[in-house]
């Protein structure tokens, strides 16, 4: 294997996702209020809440950062609570429970159902589309940066670059529909009460314990053939990903601001493996052949709000495969990056 930059182990790879930098920390200075963020227990969450109060701490504000979640496994809650980060366990589906939530300022809303829609649509619906209007009631005053996600754009030519913000929607089976239904309700809301919002449609956040690069790195290294259906992606590094989402707290307005937040490249998954293959000494397979469609979003509005991200691809493919071939921890929780018909 090629000799690449190494993260060593899970409390560096968090120490990397939680280092806030500069322009956060003086965006949190001037943010008045506290952070309630909803869903927090989720594969961003976590870090999101830690970046935050490591940037509220570094700005020397005094602010509450408050995570939500039913905190079904426990060691999240103990991470945060270590590092500071105020926590209440809720189920937000309970309206009593919903109610009594502290009222804040500001509200990440983080909660979403997507693997495991395919049989539970009814739950996804209840989720994604239904508990978002009872949030935006409950937190009406407050301003809300909202978790959405490219899935409710359809699948677009590789050669146009990707839908940006004012193509129009067209999610692709029933978790991307609810999704948007989510935006839509919530919009609802923001031009009934006058709540301003921003909704981040996020392109497939990298944390080294999951997301595109590792499912392509792990396939590489195992063996395994590479679906090229969907031939090609976009990502960002999750650390990149949370700094938007709490930055973007200074931006919402009525009606919701749109951001779709990823990377820059349109990513070809057979290069992607290529690089993998190169970095293992060893050759990819492949199955399947590159459609002239894929699910792409071009990002360029946050980059002009917010500067590109500060971890490049390269930079997170060199970690990923150095953290695959050392046996890094997993979350098991594979993307279905390769899923063209919207069927999780």
């Amino acid at each position: 294997m090629e000799e690449c930059e190494k993260i060593r182990d899970v409390a560096e790879l968090d120490a990397r996702l939680t280092e806030p930098s500069d322009e956060l920390v003086a965006d949190i200075a001037r943010l008045n209020g506290d952070i309630v963020i909803l869903g927090v227990s989720g594969k961003m969450g976590v870090t999101l809440a830690r970046l935050a109060k490591n940037a509220a701490d570094r700005a020397g504000v005094k602010k509450r950062i408050i995570g939500v979640s039913r905190f079904s496994e426990p060691e999240a809650r103990k991470e945060l609570e270590t590092h500071g980060v105020e926590t209440i366990v809720a189920d937000l589906l309970d309206e009593d429970q919903l109610r009594g939530l502290p009222e804040v300022a500001n509200v990440i809303y983080m909660v979403g159902h997507k693997f495991g829609t395919t049989g539970s649509e009814h739950l996804t619906w209840a989720i994604n589309a239904y508990l978002p209007g009872r949030v935006a009631e409950k937190y009406r005053r407050a301003r809300i940066v909202v978790f959405s996600t490219g899935n409710v754009y359809p699948l677009t030519p590789v050669r146009q670059g990707g839908a940006d913000e004012e193509h129009p929607t067209g999610p692709v089976g029933e978790y991307a529909q609810s999704c948007l239904g989510r935006e839509r309700v919530l919009e609802y809301f923001s031009r009934r009460y006058g709540t301003p919002m921003v909704f981040l449609r996020l392109n497939y956040a990298i944390d080294l314990r999951y997301g595109v690069l590792l499912d392509v790195a792990r396939a590489v290294k195992e063996g395994q053939p590479i679906d090229l259906r969907m031939g090609h992606v976009n990502v960002i590094w999750q650390g990149d990903a949370n700094t938007i989402a709490l930055r973007s707290l200074a931006l919402c307005s009525t009606p919701p601001r749109v951001l779709n937040v990823t990377g820059p490249e349109t990513i070809s998954i057979r290069w992607l493996a290529e690089q993998f293959g190169h970095r293992f000494g060893v050759e990819p397979r492949f199955t399947y052949e590159e459609a002239e469609t894929a699910l792409l979003s071009n990002a360029t509005r946050a980059h002009q709000l917010f500067g590109y991200p500060k971890v490049s691809l390269r930079q997170m493919i060199d970690w990923t495969a150095a953290w695959v071939q050392a046996g890094g921890p997993t979350w098991q929780k594979p993307t279905h990056f390769q899923e063209r018909e919207g069927r999780f």
